[in-house]
């Protein structure tokens, strides 16, 4: 593992190529999975066509309805999204239903293995008991690329001991408007700081060799943009709100191409380098082509320019965006590029279609070839094509699995994340003679809202979701001699020797977290107002994706603290709260003085934020 500085070296070069006017020189090791081709390419030709249309469709176990269609259609891959668990989200039943899943695979001809993919984005967060680490735009403020790879390095191994062998991470988008309700995936808004963590992250879930039972296959997502969609240009709400919109979600991009490459780029290029085997195009649009339809990226930039080796996947249900009939839809991105395709419910049509075009020359079959020696390159570099690889999980990794030791590495990020924007009559950290802290907030005690979106559910939730420690609980386990007390509402603070209020979002994902605005809700207002009136130090701890408006409570607070959403492991918050850790985050994405100032980044030509990029206080 590399220190920051050695890691920043890396993006001197990126920036090098990135404006450069002539084609990109790829990497060494953007070229190694075509070292496996002697082992695909005898695969390759023993294979029907319908065994090689089997390798490009990846339904969603929720609706693989008759498991014996894994091996009646030859399918390469299975997913489980945001919502496609097995009964009651245990490790036990994960790890069952992968097995279960995996073993159909044995009933085909060639015995190939699947690859199972899931949205591992913070920990391997879908499953109960499992490590949740901050989210990405809290890593992007700890500058610490060893520990982002250490995290990626945990994630794999919580992965692999459910016998899962793929994420659909790390996300590398480069947020420039924080209203996007995806901003929380992004480390930053440079490109700069994005590349770096990228890389590291990559090197994490894949390692040095994709054959170690401790690694997944890592997918880096959403090529290319993503971030930088436009207000008012999102899918439409559906028939019940017509003529409204979504905000961002699945929006255009419009960008001229060296701005595209200067901005988006940079992380694709650190992430192949570090040896990525799947590449996740993005839902958006780049000046008004979707990005799954668009040959110019996914084939003439991504694969001929940068060399890219490994295979493209589809994002879920992403083809139903683009332009003309189903049939259409799936000639058009095939042929620019794609190479596996989301298909979660309808994968049936799916395959009867892109059969169908193979057959009667619209997707050439050199085409249908590229896209199966590319998936099975990767399945060959996972040791997949082996003789006799191993399909179950390995037991012995049970014990690891939401481990004191892996819950550790949790709390250092959590710790690390913290962002220090005012501390006035040294509120912070607690005194170590306090008699009484009192709690407030609706994040106080809700390890959901700590967690935020991608947390056992798709879109996350309020409340007990998974296993782990909350803020009020960390006070109550780190402040031995101090009285906590408790009152989501703000209320009981008076006779405290300090007062710390929780607020901010609740849990949302992608669509659902787009906003116009992004004022504190009136519940956290009200609660800040209360807490006020006990007329003791007021330190206010902020929950959240995303900068966030903060209005009157700024004054009222004697100390702010952006803890972005941290996860399963509160104690991180406390650990800087009393004072046993000096807080040493530095804001990853500027913090905007009011909604009329979004988006705002910095090098605007009017750069006038509450606090600029890379602030952050210390004791």
């Amino acid at each position: 593992m590399r220190s920051w500085t050695e890691a920043a070296a890396t993006t001197a070069v990126v920036a090098l190529l990135v404006t450069s006017t002539g084609p990109l020189a790829a990497s060494d090791k953007a070229k190694k999975f075509s070292a496996y081709d002697a082992k695909v390419l005898p695969v390759l030709e023993k294979m029907t066509l319908a065994e090689k249309v089997g390798q490009m469709t990846q339904p969603d176990q929720l609706f693989i309805k008759d498991r014996t269609d894994i091996a009646t259609y030859a399918l390469g891959s299975v997913l489980s999204g945001g919502n496609s668990d097995p009964k009651t989200n245990s490790f036990d039943d994960w790890r069952a239903m992968y097995e279960e899943i995996q073993a159909h695979s044995q009933k085909t001809r060639l015995k190939i293995p699947l690859l199972y993919g899931v949205d591992a984005v913070h920990g391997h967060s879908n499953v109960i008991g499992a490590v949740v680490f901050p989210h990405n735009v809290g890593l992007g403020a700890t500058r610490d690329a060893k520990l982002v790879e250490e995290i990626s390095r945990i994630t794999a191994k919580e992965v692999r001991a459910t016998g899962i062998n793929w994420t659909f991470a790390p996300c590398v988008t480069v947020p420039r408007d924080e209203r996007w309700g995806r901003t929380y995936e992004g480390f930053a808004e440079d490109p700069e700081l994005v590349a770096v963590l990228g890389e590291a992250a990559t090197r994490g879930l894949q390692g040095d060799d994709l054959k170690d039972p401790l690694r997944v296959l890592s997918c880096t997502k959403h090529f290319i943009g993503d971030g930088g969609t436009a207000f008012g240009t999102g899918r439409p709400f559906g028939p019940n709100q017509p003529g409204k919109r979504r905000p961002f979600d699945q929006g255009d991009v419009p960008l001229s191409e060296a701005e595209l490459r200067r901005i988006h780029l940079p992380g694709y290029l650190t992430s192949i380098a570090a040896g990525a085997g799947s590449i996740m195009p993005s839902y958006s649009s780049w000046n008004g082509v979707k990005c799954s339809a668009s040959k110019r990226l996914l084939t003439e930039i991504l694969k001929d320019e940068l060399g890219f080796e490994g295979f493209l996947i589809s994002d879920y249900n992403a083809l139903d965006d683009i332009p003309g009939d189903v049939r259409t839809r799936i000639k058009t991105s095939i042929n620019a590029g794609m190479d596996m395709v989301m298909v979660p419910e309808r994968y049936k049509e799916f395959i009867t279609n892109l059969t169908d075009l193979a057959e009667k020359g619209e997707v050439p079959m050199s085409r249908i070839d590229d896209a199966v020696k590319r998936i099975l390159r990767v399945k060959a570099a996972m040791g997949l094509l082996d003789p006799n690889p191993a399909l179950s999980a390995d037991r012995a990794l049970e014990a690891s699995f939401g481990s004191t030791e892996h819950r550790e590495v949790a709390r250092r990020a959590v710790r690390q994340s913290l962002v220090l924007l005012k501390n006035e009559k040294k509120a912070l950290p607690l005194s170590k003679t306090a008699k009484r802290i009192h709690v407030v907030g609706r994040g106080a005690d809700d390890i959901g809202n700590q967690s935020g979106g991608w947390t056992i559910t798709w879109q996350g939730q309020s409340g007990g979701t998974t296993q782990g420690t909350t803020i009020l609980a960390a006070l109550k386990g780190a402040a031995k001699d101090v009285s906590v007390t408790f009152a989501k509402d703000g209320t009981g603070g008076e006779g405290a020797d300090a007062v710390v209020a929780v607020i901010g979002e609740t849990p949302y994902a992608e669509g659902d977290g787009d906003r116009e605005e992004l004022s504190l809700a009136k519940e956290d207002t009200d609660t800040i107002a209360s807490a006020k009136k006990a007329g003791v130090p007021l330190v206010v701890v902020l929950l959240s994706g995303r900068p966030m408006i903060l209005g009157d409570v700024l004054a009222q607070a004697d100390a702010l603290v952006a803890a972005w959403l941290p996860g399963t492991e509160g104690q991180g918050v406390a650990d800087v709260l009393l004072g046993a850790y000096k807080p040493t985050g530095k804001l990853p994405f500027t913090w905007p003085r009011s909604n009329a100032q979004l988006p705002i980044n910095v090098g605007d030509k009017t750069y006038d934020p509450l606090f600029a990029y890379g602030f952050g206080l210390t004791y």
